[in-house]
């Protein structure tokens, strides 16, 4: 195994933010965001998912270089890449998943073993999977590509629960939230490294948004709250930079 030795230099401070209460709150509030944001760019738009992806993908590689080339950590760059990442993942889930016709399992599982292969190249390469220590070139690209593959394996995740196991979206926000509570008590009630806790709860809470999205913007016919996919988009996005510039927005700081 190989360390990164930039990462572990002289710099004290990753370039992303320290994980707090106000994290998951915005992390929620982001990926409800990219599935009515996608929505609206392939449904409403009628460009389809092919098209929205291709639009929301390059917009997520440009915010990434801004924040793999930044010197430090910035709230808003950091927030609209998260954006990025995750209307990305749910136009890419949607056109893996209908268009190419793989399905809601056959997707979850290739994300899956993507999400897996990304974490054990990263800690392979650098040493560390622990945000903490995304302070180097090298370790934040692979923090972009892990954070890509679970936007996207949790847009599947949620598509699956909701139509294929037919829990609907309050059923399948009711189980995401729940399994996401059992996270935070494992939290504090286990030894379970917080590296591993930390990645389970980024992906859970992505199928949270993605079925509370739906929720929101999908037909009364279909289950949904029928809300129209612009005005539920501009509110997430006015919420979310509100939460950003309020709550507190400091960097991680790198395990020693």
């Amino acid at each position: 195994m190989t360390v990164d030795k930039e990462a572990l230099g002289t710099r004290a401070f990753a370039k992303v933010p320290e994980v707090t209460l106000g994290f998951w709150i915005i992390k929620v509030l982001v990926t409800t965001l990219g599935e009515t944001g996608g929505d609206a760019v392939t449904m409403s738009m009628q460009l389809g998912y092919a098209a929205g992806t291709a639009i929301f993908l390059v917009l997520f590689a440009v915010a990434v270089v801004v924040q793999v080339r930044a010197e430090r950590f910035h709230p808003f760059p950091y927030w609209t890449a998260i954006i990025m990442s995750t209307t990305v993942g749910t136009t890419l889930a949607d056109l893996v998943d209908r268009s190419l016709g793989i399905g809601y399992a056959g997707g979850s599982i290739l994300l899956v073993l993507l999400l897996l292969a990304s974490l054990a190249l990263w800690k392979h390469s650098t040493g560390s999977i622990d945000v903490g220590s995304v302070a180097s070139t090298r370790a934040g690209t692979f923090y972009w590509v892990t954070i890509a593959f679970s936007q996207t394996l949790g847009t599947a995740l949620g598509d699956w629960s909701a139509d294929s196991a037919g829990l609907g979206y309050a059923g399948g926000a009711l189980l995401f939230g729940s399994l996401l509570l059992l996270v935070a008590l494992a939290y504090f009630r286990t030894s379970i490294p917080r590296t591993v806790l930390f990645w389970t709860a980024f992906v859970l809470t992505r199928p949270l948004g993605a079925v509370v999205g739906d929720l929101l913007d999908k037909p009364p016919q279909h289950g949904g709250l029928g809300l129209d996919r612009y005005g539920a988009s501009a509110v997430l996005l006015a919420l979310v930079a509100t939460l950003v510039m309020v709550l507190p927005q400091r960097p991680a700081r790198r395990a020693h």
